[in-house]
């Protein structure tokens, strides 16, 4: 059985220990040098990057997020085994954590470490599918003459890299498609390489829960428990043509999955799907004119970055989540794209105001979807709002302005609500 220390990089013949540096951590699988599909997982990313940067947390419980009102982003693992885990209330977290540190995101400096890390796997294949700032797909078939090496010694030494130049550690799941190597690279986290063959795959995924099935969310697990379906193994169970008709598209997606079936690629320039911004208050509030100014604020800052990528949405959405955690959507479609702050606010504003429930409310957001290139979007005068092209002029002449004198050149009354 091929193997492989993830230390020392030496590939050997199947072994508990490596027989040059006779450390255990080893790699043993019939598949070893078979498999080119992998999901890499940095370890509590935005923690490690902290601890990193200030050694004196390195044996304290870190939370990354907001004050006590926010949600966690992200824990060390010294948080976790308290229980602490990502989008759980700060209140919450603290209760379970009290000694915890918690330090607001320094996303530039997460962004600066993502993009090392980027850099290195570019050194590997172009094939690289980010999922954020985090976690990648990579798919490194066809690889191993231009390396001298299996895609599994290369994804080893990858973080190996990132360990020894980076100070940051990472989890890598090897398999055979996208759907497995996600799986697999949560595992046996931190610092894990975890593998899953074709061979094995039905004995793998039979007993395990449906819930690790990623990308559904709580209300298709919830139809999921409806249809006594919780394991693989109940899902195996279950006809073709019956789980279309029960779940629709889903359905076709869950018979593959169930049978470790994925036929994705590994795509370099996956489509963004949204974009969006929300905030969390400090305490929940119903005063309209503070609502009013975030909405302004988050419209803004969704305008923005749909104009630095150059695209535009077609729907509209507003979330709102009360004192009780409840979460109130509500969307609507444009009849044309857009990316101008003015029509996402004014529009949001309106879903805003056919909301029954008067809050307090403790998270607002604002955010579009259904994304195009620009050059579909803002193309009608809207009949309805003769003003509206003018606003529209008016806001991509102080988007020079700021992009020329800074971002506090010009700012809106609402925006100081």
């Amino acid at each position: 059985m091929p193997a492989l220390c993830r230390d020392c990089l030496t590939s050997f013949d199947s072994g508990s220990r490596c027989p040059e540096c006779k450390r255990p951590r080893v790699i043993n699988h019939d598949e070893l040098w078979d498999l080119s599909i992998a999901h890499m997982d940095c370890d509590a990313f935005y923690a490690s990057v902290e601890k990193r940067d200030n050694p004196e947390l390195a044996d304290k419980p870190v939370i990354i997020g907001g004050g006590r009102r926010g949600v966690v982003s992200t824990a060390c693992y010294i948080a976790r085994i308290r229980g602490v885990r990502s989008a759980m209330p700060m209140f919450k977290a603290l209760q379970l954590c009290p000694d915890a540190v918690v330090i607001k995101p320094r996303m530039s400096a997460y962004a600066e470490a993502s993009k090392a890390i980027r850099a290195m796997m570019e050194d590997l294949t172009p094939a690289i599918e980010p999922l954020s700032l985090d976690e990648a797909f990579l798919d490194l078939t066809g690889t191993t003459r231009l390396h001298g090496a299996p895609p599994a010694v290369m994804l080893a030494r990858l973080v190996k890299r990132m360990k020894d130049e980076l100070g940051l550690t990472g989890s890598i799941g090897l398999a055979h498609n996208k759907f497995l190597a996600k799986i697999a690279s949560d595992l046996d986290k931190p610092r894990g390489f975890s593998v899953i063959g074709k061979a094995e795959t039905e004995a793998f995924l039979r007993p395990k829960s449906v819930r690790m099935i990623w990308g559904v969310g709580s209300a298709g697990q919830e139809q999921l428990d409806k249809a006594g379906i919780r394991t693989f193994d109940d899902l195996l169970r279950w006809d073709r043509r019956d789980l279309n008709t029960r779940f629709g598209s889903m359905g076709e997606r869950l018979w593959h999955l169930a049978r470790g079936q994925d036929k994705r690629r590994v795509t370099r320039n996956a489509p963004m799907k949204s974009i969006s911004n929300e905030t969390t208050f400090f305490e929940d509030t119903a005063d309209t004119d503070i609502l009013d100014g975030h909405l302004w604020r988050m419209s803004e800052k969704v305008a923005d970055r749909a104009k630095a990528k150059g695209l535009a949405g077609r729907v509209v959405t507003l979330k709102v989540k009360r004192r009780d955690f409840r979460l109130i959507t509500r969307r609507t479609s444009l009849p044309e794209p857009t990316q101008i702050a003015d029509r996402i606010y004014r529009t949001v504003r309106l879903l805003f105001d056919q909301v029954q429930d008067q809050g307090p409310f403790r998270l607002i957001g604002a955010g579009i979807s259904d994304l195009v290139p620009e050059d579909q979007a803002d193309r009608l005068p809207d009949l309805l709002d003769p003003q509206a092209a003018q606003r529209a002029q008016a806001e991509r002449a102080t988007d020079s302005l700021r992009a020329k004198f800074g971002e506090g050149v010009i700012l809106k009354g609402r925006a100081l609500r």
